[in-house]
């Protein structure tokens, strides 16, 4: 069966058009409450948090309506990071977790995650039986097993203090100066409080959402706004996050940014060093740099790579009893700590390694020479597979001859949207253009 609803990251698209409708959101709500209430769990409690989008209202009714209906009984957080949800699933004992969140993307979009009883986010196989659920009759509860919903005002409070606790070397964050951008999105609360009473001195960034705002000029896919505040006010560190906070990036003293490779690439080394790096490996995408792997292999560590999304790195962290994985584009997953990607807490751990090796941010944000990298992405219509045009698999096999020594070749469609991503690597700059170039314009062709 073929997943049509949920993407590389649950349910996502531009709210109140296509499949992200309130009705929709009304019918998954119940279809996962009924899978959850038939997997025989106890209480029927699910936890609802969401990021600052003004849909979100919309959304949060439209589940708990449908969750309700099934007999789960809802908690709504409001608004916490992605991270919090995952924690709190587990820490309240919750059949099932929920945000209401588009991450990266522009207030427009809006999407829908789920969390499993153990926190973590649920399966391919999991989402494909629920989806299966949303074509047929959903069977409700009967009057007196309704469920309630009420809002739960400490939840923030106890992810804030959970994350603290990750910190050990408080008493040497007195003085510190960090810029904190948390894309006037879910941890616009919570980041500044944390990192304030662990003794920083805080410049908050992107802490004035207002339903429209979220990512909108800041946040991780936006690091600028964050680098100029650093340099504005002469901070030790930038730490800039997503609209979730399951993204960071990170800024030296300098206003450089450091993606999640180099971050990973920072831990990785620290923990192997340390004999905390469980299965003596790093868990990374196809599209972390070649220069990770090159400066993993020297360390003596190795790497383990998965298709792209972070749920598809937690599941073999968890299969191979590894601890640390990620991705490039800045979910650091630190399953001693989350369940998921936490840009807060990778911050924290960053910091921890200015307290512990006295060195400035610049000395430790560039742990490798990146191989040039160059991905361009192609739109093609719905319906269309320009991926099995035998003049694209031709070009594509021609391509991959001509790197085959000097770099790689990745080609996949996106999970959230219909497009071709097209990414080469490769120390030549003049070669890495042409293969990019040759299979964008093939690929252009047959998506006509």
């Amino acid at each position: 069966m073929s997943r049509k609803l949920f993407g590389t990251d649950g349910v996502r698209g531009e709210a109140n058009q296509g499949h992200m409708t309130a009705e929709m959101a009304l019918r998954l709500g119940a279809a996962a409450g009924r899978y959850f209430r038939r997997a025989g769990t106890n209480g029927h409690r699910v936890v609802i948090g969401k990021d600052t989008r003004l849909s979100g209202y919309m959304f949060e009714n439209a589940l708990t309506a449908g969750l309700t209906s099934t007999g789960m009984n809802v908690l709504l957080l409001g608004p916490v990071p992605t991270p919090a949800v995952g924690y709190l699933t587990r820490s309240m004992r919750a059949d099932l977790g929920i945000m209401i969140s588009a991450s990266h993307n522009p207030a427009k979009d809006n999407g829908i995650k789920f969390f499993g009883p153990d926190g973590f986010k649920l399966s391919d196989e999991a989402e494909m039986e629920i989806e299966a659920m949303l074509e047929g009759e959903i069977r409700l509860a009967i009057p007196d097993n309704i469920g309630r919903a009420k809002r739960i005002d400490d939840g923030l409070g106890r992810y804030v203090e959970y994350a603290k606790t990750t910190f050990p070397a408080r008493d040497r964050m007195s003085g510190l100066k960090v810029v904190v951008d948390c894309a006037n999105g879910a941890a616009y609360k919570a980041a500044p409080q944390v990192l304030w009473e662990l003794g920083c001195e805080v410049i908050p960034v992107g802490v004035a959402p207002n339903g429209y705002n979220i990512n909108k000029g800041v946040g991780s896919t936006h690091p600028e706004a964050c680098a100029e505040a650093v340099r504005t006010h002469g901070a030790d560190l930038g730490i800039s996050l997503d609209g979730d906070a399951d993204r960071v990036m990170i800024i030296d003293e300098t206003g450089r940014v450091a993606d999640g490779d180099q971050i990973m690439a920072l831990f990785a080394r620290r923990w192997a060093g340390k004999g905390i790096l469980q299965g003596g490996s790093l868990v990374a995408t196809v599209m972390s740099n070649l220069g990770l792997e090159r400066f993993l292999q020297g360390h003596g560590i190795g790497l383990e790579r998965t298709k792209v999304g972070d749920r598809y790195v937690v599941e073999r962290m968890r299969a191979g009893g590894f601890n640390l994985g990620g991705e490039q584009s800045g979910h650091i997953v630190m399953t001693d700590y989350a369940t998921t990607g936490d840009g807060l807490m990778a911050g924290l751990q960053f910091l921890l390694a200015m307290a512990e090796t006295g060195q400035r941010a610049s000395e430790l944000v560039s742990q490798f020479e990146t191989v040039p990298q160059l991905l361009k992405n192609v739109r093609y219509q719905a319906g269309q597979e320009p991926l099995n045009n035998a003049q694209v698999q031709k070009v594509i096999a021609q391509t991959e001859a001509r790197l085959q020594g000097q770099g790689r070749l990745l080609i996949r469609k996106s999970g959230t949207e219909p497009l071709i991503r097209v990414m080469a690597e490769c120390e030549d700059d003049g070669l890495l253009a042409e293969c990019v170039d040759a299979v964008v314009d093939a690929v252009t062709v047959a998506a006509g």
